[in-house]
């Protein structure tokens, strides 16, 4: 770790740079996005330095957290919870293709401060988690090895251990995703009988036969210009309105892939504060 960076993580903690300049200081230092935020992994400094002052300022508890995968393997975690009393509904919040990184967290700490248990799995807990990454693309090249039924099943086993939260209102459970992890929230919607919701960020849509299948509501968020993924929107929108299924969306003119991560270059604070609020409404409806 350079001075530089080092210099960086004193101001964070002592109070002079909130999370988003600490944040692109940390790109600026490291070349990416993607860096700066596996370099919190590594370090630990997401779910410790990081973690408690974000919490502390949403007026949420966070702890890293472990639970058992499908087959048994030990899958890591970050939770987020509501304080007080009481029994809230529960979210499993997917992360992007370079595993758990703190825009991830971040996104479970703001799901708790409007009243869910937000749990973010590590997919990447197969292969030793994301802390153990040498870099960004050795963490993409590990998370495409995964087989897709393991780390459907990872997620599922995460929904299962939220059902059984203290915290958790049993049966309110609920999907988000974002890119790699949209598009398992939306196998979710197909694959897991008791979803009630799920929410899918710029995730592709799974084939037509899966489709057919899906049982719980869908809500799609899309940027008009990630045309990989949003050409062939309107296609399964028609395909679930045929077979009866509950599916909506909204594709943001002028924002791209990745436009509700707030550290990244393609962030649109505009089509951002729209898609939360509508991620919140849609969940609040169906998890009640």
């Amino acid at each position: 770790m350079t001075e530089g960076i080092k210099t960086v993580i004193d101001a964070y903690e002592e109070g002079a740079l909130d999370r988003r300049a600490f944040m692109a200081r940390l790109i600026a230092l490291t070349g990416s996005m993607a860096a700066a935020h596996l370099l919190l992994e590594t370090s630990g400094l997401a779910g410790t330095l990081v973690s408690e002052r974000e919490s502390k300022q949403l007026k949420v508890s966070s702890e890293d957290v472990k639970y058992k995968g499908a087959d048994g393997v030990e899958v890591g975690g970050y939770l987020s919870t509501p304080q007080g009393k009481g029994k809230f509904p529960a979210l499993v919040v997917i992360h992007e293709n370079r595993g758990l990184n703190d825009h991830t967290r971040d996104v479970a700490r703001r799901f708790a401060a409007e009243g869910f248990v937000a749990l973010a799995p590590d997919i990447l807990a197969r292969k030793g988690g994301t802390g153990s990454m040498a870099s960004p693309d050795k963490a993409r090249e590990a998370i495409s090895s995964i087989p897709a039924e393991e780390a459907m099943g990872d997620l599922r086993a995460g929904l299962a251990y939220l059902d059984r939260h203290a915290k958790v209102k049993r049966g309110r459970r609920g999907s988000v995703g974002f890119c790699w992890g949209g598009a398992r929230s939306f196998m979710l919607a197909a694959e897991e009988p008791r979803l009630r919701a799920a929410v899918v960020f710029y995730g592709s849509a799974p084939p037509p036969e899966t489709l057919a299948r899906v049982r719980s509501p869908v809500l799609g968020l899309y940027g008009a210009t990630d045309e990989r993924i949003t050409a062939r929107v309107p296609e399964v929108a028609a395909a679930l309105k045929k077979a009866g299924k509950r599916f909506e969306y909204k594709i943001y003119a002028g924002a791209g892939h990745a436009f509700f991560n707030d550290t990244g270059e393609r962030y649109n604070a505009e089509a951002a504060r729209d898609a939360w609020a509508r991620a919140l409404a849609f969940l609040r409806k169906n998890l009640k």
